[in-house]
């Protein structure tokens, strides 16, 4: 905010002049939008969000065509001292941000584009791209891309966390298919960032990107298919009773995982009967059916109730979750990073969530679990890049979906119990969480690990004034609940 010093003389100034010194719609068309690359790209209607809950209430809406109006706006907001948050898919759900009328939220949407190299090895992904456009894209071209497996979902937001995805037993972690950046820093410079020209930047970049600036393009690793088996893999549902969920939970630990293997497990409740039912979701990248049925044995031997795996191209094999992708409602979260799978645990979690989706305009909510293979991804030297969770082998967390506030706080009930029984028997020797998927109440050292010193004296160099500290906010001393401007996919 302003210091009291400049409020006076420009509050005297809306007085003379007789206009709405609330407007700051009306400021930023007179002395933002001519610095901007074509009219008419302000606005005060926000986006949809994924999620209500603790959501940024922009007072405008700076609706980018180009990277230039990107830096433009943010070296405009940081000379006025304006907080600002840029906006792709609107998928966190982190409770640090809280953007409200006074700020600017930077709406990436038009900055969308993917391209290839001549060779299809690289693609230059656009910072306003969701997974479906990038993987529409790279279907078409005839080649793959890294990237996560929910489609509403920006592409870079994910990366820049880290970036699980279907892919990543055979090309390990987004983080490690980055080529170079396009980042906007706090200074409003737009910057080409690699390994060679800022080896501290990128490697801070590569795992708490959204402290450092706004992502306006990566160029990252593609891989062009060589046979039709490339573009495709066998995937599916296999639904369980709840009586069977200790049998899954142990044939998921059983599990042993090679690179073309990927495990997904769901609470989730049927979508005409609302009754909440245990879904595996096996992937076999390349496989069959025959494949598939013999790599994941021990979740067959446990008797499915109904089985919708097939082999699905690579265009399709995220439209299964399509569904998590509605806008609006709450969706808050709570995730936990663990080594074992424990059927004890998992029945404790699946009565809290039972007893929570019961409840009235709760019925959509969700608990998900997802594991990879990760010899290749442990290939990569732990210190390559900020992101610091390598060594954890399940991820889960805890999803409340409820129409009514007045249940928050038994959504917060029913996800901090979540979380608390997963860490409780998590077989690590502190708490570890995914940064895109914590809750926002983590310290420091559970999302970024070690890095944290390193991370804040890059921080030091590249935003001394603290202009990106919304998401988890590193300085030294901060906290993950602090506000004043960052940005989120």
């Amino acid at each position: 905010m302003k210091h009291a010093s400049q409020l006076v003389p420009w509050a005297f100034a809306c007085a003379l002049a007789v206009v709405n010194c609330s407007s700051l719609l009306q400021r930023l068309q007179s002395e933002l939008s001519p610095r901007l690359s074509g009219s008419g790209l302000l606005s005060e209607t926000a986006p949809a969000r994924w999620s209500e809950f603790d959501a940024p209430n922009p007072g405008v809406v700076v609706n980018v065509a180009t990277e230039s109006d990107v830096a433009a706006t943010v070296r405009y907001c940081t000379a006025h001292d304006i907080p600002f948050l840029a906006h792709n898919g609107g998928n966190g759900w982190a409770t640090t941000f809280h953007l409200d009328k006074d700020g600017v939220m930077i709406n990436l949407a038009a900055l969308n584009h993917v391209t290839f190299n001549a060779d299809k090895s690289q693609a230059t992904i656009g910072g306003g791209s969701n997974i479906s456009n990038a993987i529409d894209h790279a279907y078409a071209a005839g080649t793959l891309v890294q990237t996560g497996n929910c489609n509403c979902v920006g592409v870079l937001g994910a990366i820049l966390g880290g970036g699980y995805g279907n892919l990543m037993g055979t090309y390990g972690f987004g983080v490690d298919n980055v080529l170079s950046l396009r980042v906007v820093t706090a200074d409003g410079r737009l910057r080409d960032v690699t390994a060679a020209s800022d080896p501290d930047l990128f490697w801070g970049l590569r795992g708490a990107g959204p402290n450092f600036g706004i992502v306006t393009a990566a160029t990252v690793k593609s891989y062009p298919a060589a046979a039709a088996e490339d573009m495709q893999a066998w995937t599916g549902n296999l639904v369980y009773t709840s009586d069977q969920l200790e049998d899954v939970v142990q044939a998921i630990q059983d599990l042993v995982l090679t690179p073309d293997m990927v495990i997904f497990l769901y609470f989730l409740a049927d979508a005409t009967t609302g009754v909440p039912a245990v879904i595996a979701a096996p992937f076999l990248y390349k496989g069959d059916a025959a494949a598939g049925r013999a790599a994941f044995a021990g979740l067959y031997a446990v008797g499915p109730v109904a089985d919708t795996t097939a082999i699905v191209p690579y265009d399709q094999w995220n439209v299964a979750s399509d569904a998590l992708c509605t806008r609006g409602s709450f969706k808050p979260g709570w995730a936990a990073g663990f080594q074992d799978m424990v059927p004890a645990t998992w029945r404790a979690v699946w009565d809290a969530y039972v007893a929570f989706q019961r409840l009235p305009g709760a019925a959509s909510s969700g608990v998900l679990l997802e594991a990879y293979d990760l010899t290749k991804a442990r290939s990569v030297p732990a210190g390559s890049a900020a992101f610091p969770n390598r060594n954890v082998r399940f991820n889960a967390f805890a999803i409340p979906w409820y129409n009514d506030s007045s249940l928050d706080a038994r959504a917060a009930a029913f996800g901090g119990a979540a979380r608390d029984l997963l860490r409780a028997t998590s077989g690590l020797p502190r708490n570890q969480t995914y940064v895109n998927f914590a809750h926002g109440d983590e310290p420091l050292t559970e999302v970024y690990g070690d890095g944290v010193p390193r991370l804040q004296a890059i921080k030091e160099r590249y935003d001394p004034g603290n202009v990106f500290d919304e998401w988890f906010d590193i300085r030294p001393g901060g906290t993950s609940n602090t506000s004043k401007a960052s940005y989120y996919y």
